[in-house]
C-alpha cells in the first residue's frame, strides 16, 4: 500500500539513519516510538525484514519514518527489478543492491524503480564496510578496496544512472571527486570515539563522515546498544549539526 503524498517526506532528508537491527519487529517498533522521525530515518535489514515482513515497513511509515530498506538485492536481471519494484510499490525512501551485480542488473533495478515510484530512490553497495584488502583477495578481487569502491561507483551512477551508493565514510571524499555532488553517498560504518569498531573495519566519527561527503549516516549498535539509546541519539544529531551541509555535500 503507497502512503499519502502528504506526508514527511515533504521535510528535509534527514543526515541520521538509525539502523533497527533488531530480531523481532515489536522489539523494533517499540525502540523507533523512542526516536524522532523529524530527526532520523530507520533502516530495516535482512534479519528484521525476514521475521517482520512488509508490515513492518508499513507500521513504521504509520510511524512518520522514511524507510531504508536495505536488502541488498543481486542476482539476475530480471528478479532484481520485481524485487525493487515491490520495494517501491512499498513507498520506501531507499532501497539497495549490490554493484558487483553488474551494469545490466542495476539498469533493469533503475528502470523498475523509476517506473513505479519516483520517491524511492536506488542505492548501490560498492564494498562492504566490513570488508579489507583480504577479504577482496578472498573473492578473486586483484584491486584495492579503494580502486573496487571507485570502479562499481562509476558503473553505478554514471552508466547504470542509480541515485547514489552505500559506501564507507573513507571513500566518501574520493567518490565526491570522481561524481560530483549529486549522487547520495549512504555511509555505515559510523562510530563514536569510544566505541569498538565491532565486525565493522572501515569505520569513522559522524562529523568526519559528513565532512567528507557523506549525506547521511547509518548509526546502529552506537545507538540501539547504548545504555540510553535516546541519549546517545541525541548526541549524534546534536554533533552533526555542527556540520553545515555546505561543509559535506549533499
Amino acid at each position: 500500500m503507497q502512503r499519502p503524498i502528504d506526508d514527511t517526506r515533504q521535510a528535509p532528508e534527514p543526515r541520521l539513519i538509525v539502523a533497527l537491527d533488531f530480531d523481532s519487529g515489536d522489539a523494533a517498533l517499540a525502540f523507533a516510538r523512542e526516536l524522532d522521525p523529524a530527526q532520523c530515518a530507520v533502516k530495516v535489514g535482512f534479519e528484521l525484514f525476514v521475521v517482520a515482513g512488509p508490515g513492518l515497513v508499513e507500521r513504521l511509515h504509520a510511524l512518520g519514518f522514511r524507510v531504508f530498506l536495505d536488502l541488498k538485492f543481486h542476482d539476475i536481471p530480471n528478479t532484481v527489478a520485481a524485487a525493487c519494484r515491490a520495494a517501491a510499490r512499498m513507498d520506501v525512501w531507499l532501497v539497495n543492491l549490490h554493484a558487483s551485480g553488474g551494469l545490466a542488473m542495476m539498469r533493469a533495478a533503475h528502470d523498475a524503480v523509476r517506473e513505479t515510484n519516483e520517491r524511492t530512490a536506488l542505492l548501490a553497495v560498492t564494498v562492504l564496510t566490513s570488508s579489507d584488502q583480504n577479504t577482496l583477495e578472498e573473492t578473486g578481487v586483484q584491486d584495492s578496496p579503494d580502486g573496487q569502491v571507485r570502479r562499481l561507483g562509476r558503473l553505478a551512477v554514471q552508466q547504470a544512472g542509480l541515485d547514489g551508493l552505500v559506501c564507507s565514510a573513507r571513500e566518501a571524499e574520493m567518490l565526491r571527486g570522481e561524481l560530483g555532488p549529486q549522487p547520495r553517498l549512504v555511509t555505515p560504518g559510523i562510530r563514536l570515539e569510544t566505541d569498538g569498531g565491532d565486525d565493522q573495519k572501515r569505520v569513522m566519527t559522524p562529523e568526519r563522515a559528513l565532512r567528507a561527503g557523506a549525506s547521511a549516516i547509518v548509526v546502529g549498535r552506537p545507538i540501539t546498544r547504548a545504555a540510553d539509546p535516546t541519549q546517545a541519539m541525541r548526541t549524534i544529531v546534536a554533533r552533526m549539526e555542527g556540520v553545515s551541509p555546505s561543509e559535506g555535500s549533499g
